[in-house]
Order: C-alpha cells, then sequence, then structure tokens
C-alpha cells in the first residue's frame, strides 16, 4: 500500500491545531505560574457601596422614640461602623424627628467586647444635654436601639466617658453596666426614609 502525503488543505488544519495547543499550554501555565505567586502589593480596597440603615431620634413630643431611614456609606469593620452609626445620631435627623444628642457630641473610640459595643464620648455628650430623665433616656436609647437593631449581634452598648467609667449622664440612668436595647420606647408613627 502506498503512502500519500497530506494535502495541503490538511497540514494548515493540523499546523493551526498545534499552534492553538502550545498558545493555550502557555496561558495554562502562566496562570499556574500567577496563582503560585504571592503578590507584591496590597490589593486595592474596593469602594463599598452605599448601605439603609435605620436610626432612632426623639418623636416631636418627647414621649418616646421614632425610627429615620438614612443611606449611608457601607463599611466592614464593626468598631467602625458603630462609629459611624453613633455619628449620623449625633448629626440628628432631617425629618421631623428631635436630635437625641448634642450636635458636638465626639465618639472618642468604639470597641466590641463579645456581644456588647463600648462606646467612649467625649465630655461634650454629657454637657450638650438638656437636664430630666426623658433627656438622658432618649440619648441613651437612641444609640441603644440604632447600634442593636443595625448589628443584632450586638445585644448591649456600654457609655464610657472621655475613656472612663461614668455613673450617669445626668443624674438618672445607671451607666455602670451595658444597656440592651428597649424597642418599646418607640412610638407608632409613619417612617422616614431620607436619600
Amino acid at each position: 500500500m502506498k503512502r500519500t502525503k497530506p494535502h495541503g488543505r490538511e497540514q494548515v488544519v493540523l499546523a493551526a491545531f498545534l499552534i492553538a495547543a502550545i498558545i493555550l499550554g502557555v496561558l495554562i501555565f502562566g496562570k499556574y505560574r500567577e496563582s503560585r505567586d504571592l503578590p507584591t502589593t496590597r490589593p486595592e480596597p474596593k469602594p463599598a457601596g452605599t448601605v439603609q440603615v435605620t436610626l432612632f431620634f426623639a418623636t416631636p413630643d418627647g414621649e418616646g422614640l421614632g425610627r429615620e431611614g438614612r443611606q449611608v456609606t457601607a463599611c466592614e469593620v464593626l468598631p467602625e461602623c458603630v462609629r459611624s452609626l453613633v455619628d449620623e445620631v449625633a448629626n440628628g435627623p432631617v425629618g421631623d424627628l428631635h436630635p437625641t444628642l448634642p450636635p458636638n457630641a465626639v465618639v472618642h473610640d468604639v470597641r466590641i467586647e463579645g456581644e456588647t459595643a463600648v462606646v467612649d464620648f467625649g465630655r461634650e455628650l454629657v454637657a450638650g444635654l438638656p437636664g430630666g430623665s426623658s433627656a438622658e433616656m432618649a440619648a441613651v436609647y437612641s444609640v441603644v436601639n440604632t447600634i442593636c437593631l443595625n448589628y443584632p449581634q450586638i445585644k448591649g452598648v456600654k457609655f464610657l466617658i472621655d475613656g472612663a467609667e461614668a455613673e450617669t449622664l445626668t443624674g438618672h440612668l445607671d451607666l455602670r453596666l451595658p444597656f440592651t436595647p428597649d424597642f418599646s420606647l418607640e412610638k407608632n408613627q409613619e417612617k422616614v426614609t431620607t436619600p
């Protein structure tokens, strides 16, 4: 039996197949090598976008708390997220609700201890609060309810003033132990959402 030479078209197909196989092999080897090498620079953080949170403020009659929805920048580190929420409460409401914290309230630090968020406020919180038990209760529970509703893994909030334990803000609530949320303080009202 006589052997025949491959025709021109068959040679072209065979050459194209071999070239494609070589290129594919080089690409696969390159990807394998990249996956084995450690990166020489840290990856840049990606923008996280925004998330909807719920904040608590005083109702206009001062008899309870109401909810206000707000879009805030998303975050990933829990203490920073809690601090951002408390800063939003200090910024005050944009709807019909009333502020619960003085606008100059400063959060020095937030740390998480188990299921408790420890929030260290500056003295501005104490100095700027009006007297009376309802103002103190609104201040404390607007912070506690806001944190615990948005981050259910946090079951309580402990307040510090300038890094130290304080007995009270204005003489009514005992700050020495963590507060758990009290959603019974919420008065029924239409929910307000801001862009």
